[in-house]
């Protein structure tokens, strides 16, 4: 059967067979599992499970063991699981919601979301909440006899493991919580990820697709979006399969983290010149395309390193303001971002490991986008502070030294104006000589210059 026949195409596009397409259907498994509801559910049909295994389990057993385990043993474990997950839960969650706001008004709201996705945070409140819901299907499998005297061995020794887990957990939250919410944990946390994050994209550049770097071509016809919101996730791999079912090649207007208007192009395709030309379904590649770009309306640290760089220079920002009044944490912050921007690669010209996605094509991470994102808003609140410009100067000097020829000079170039804004705000002489004295002369006389030059016009 030829390539893009309309039987092909029919069968093949059907949205649950792009969707179960294996990376694509591993990267949607991975967005549930993050969340805290896919977590309960597991434990709570922990008790379903019991009962499936039971009678396999009940003929291994020693006869004596049910006599001495009876009903009443393993009803008053489920008893008391009841009984204290509640409390425990409800200690937790009142424990989370603190932890949300504070960080969130004193360091940013995006903050609040990486908060929420902490995997010790969601795995402990999962296994409160699951082992409450798995003691409430085992009392009530009990009182309608569904686990009978005969099975209560094998549902004391589950219960007797989950209570086990209970207590394993109960102790990693009471360490977590000496450090949840803090300046440093999170500070950390939005490193990591971010980190992560730039790993993941560098492992394959431009989502494993061509780099497209120029302007769209022009015969194309676009594709726009059905509804507003960020580019919060894109499944390449199943863009990929629709592009070789219809004969296309498909250009992404937005890359992640992009925001999109109602009606505005989100995606561009044409005629691949290497297949033969068959009549498009415009409908369903439609469809197969706008069901793997996923919109929303707040941004996701998923495939999103510059958000990452982002929520630090507003962590570092934030630490500025008045009532806070914390230039050491915004160096901390400075520091992280640096320390992150090191891991940059050009995404055009990186050796690729994987076979390129050749129907597709995504624009690369622009270095001057990226340092602009995580030092930006901090070079403007930050301009009157003397120790803040220095170490901002030491990072543009570090990424200066970088392997990568675009990130060398967006650092560069950062660098220069990041001075003369300083230079023109700052008001004390003696905070401007401090900070030229770190600097190399000759950008330091070519910013006065500028400066100068500025002001006779």
């Amino acid at each position: 059967m030829p390539l893009g026949s309309p039987t092909l195409c029919a069968s093949f596009l059907s949205m649950w067979l792009l969707k179960l397409y294996p990376k694509t259907l591993l990267r949607r498994l991975r967005h549930y599992t993050s969340k805290l509801w896919v977590r309960v559910l597991g434990m709570g049909l922990l008790a379903f499970v019991t009962l499936a295994i039971a009678p396999l389990v009940e003929a291994l057993l020693p006869e004596n063991i049910g006599i001495k385990l009876d009903g009443a043993a393993a009803d008053r474990l489920l008893n008391i699981i009841a009984n204290a997950m509640l409390a425990v839960t409800t200690f937790s969650l009142t424990v989370m919601v603190t932890v949300y706001r504070s960080s969130s008004q004193q360091w940013t709201p995006r903050v609040h979301r990486l908060i929420i996705e902490d995997r010790t945070t969601q795995n402990t409140l999962a296994v409160f909440i699951g082992a409450y819901v798995y003691a409430l299907t085992g009392i009530v499998l009990r009182e309608l006899d569904v686990f009978t005297d005969n099975s209560a061995p094998v549902l004391f020794f589950v219960t007797a493991a989950v209570i086990a887990l209970i207590v394993i957990y109960l102790i990693r939250w009471v360490l977590h919580l000496q450090t949840l919410g803090s300046l440093i944990n999170t500070a950390r946390q939005i490193e990591d990820v971010t980190r992560d994050c730039f790993r993941e994209r560098l492992r394959n550049p431009c989502l494993g697709a061509n780099p497209l770097t120029g302007d769209i071509p022009d015969d194309v016809d676009q594709i726009t979006a059905n509804e507003s919101g960020y580019v919060q996730y894109i499944y390449p791999e199943a863009l990929q399969q629709a592009a070789r079912a219809f004969g296309k090649e498909i250009y992404l207007d937005a890359n992640i983290g992009g925001f999109v208007f109602l009606n505005a192009p989100l995606a561009h395709f044409r005629d691949c010149p290497s297949d033969e030309e068959i009549e498009t379904d415009f409908e369903s590649l439609e469809e197969a395309i706008r069901a793997n770009i996923k919109l929303g309306d707040v941004r996701t640290y998923d495939q999103d390193p510059r958000f990452g760089l982002i929520t630090m220079g507003e962590v570092a920002s934030r630490a500025l303001s008045p009532g806070i009044n914390d230039p050491g944490t915004a160096i901390d912050m400075i520091t992280r971002i640096g320390r992150v921007l090191t891991f940059y690669e050009d995404e055009v010209e990186k050796d690729r490991e994987q076979e390129i996605l050749d129907r597709l094509y995504v624009r690369p991470l622009d270095p001057g986008d990226l340092l602009e994102d995580g030092f930006g808003t901090l070079a403007r609140d930050g301009v009157m502070l003397v120790e803040v410009q220095q170490r901002m100067q030491k990072a543009f000097s570090a990424l200066a030294q970088h392997p990568d020829k675009g990130l060398r000079q967006a650092a560069e170039t950062a660098a220069k104006v990041t001075l003369r804004r300083a230079l023109e705000q700052m008001d004390f002489y003696r905070d401007r000589e401090r900070l030229c004295a770190i600097l190399e002369p000759a950008m330091v006389r070519e910013v006065e210059t500028q400066i100068e030059r500025a002001n006779d016009k």
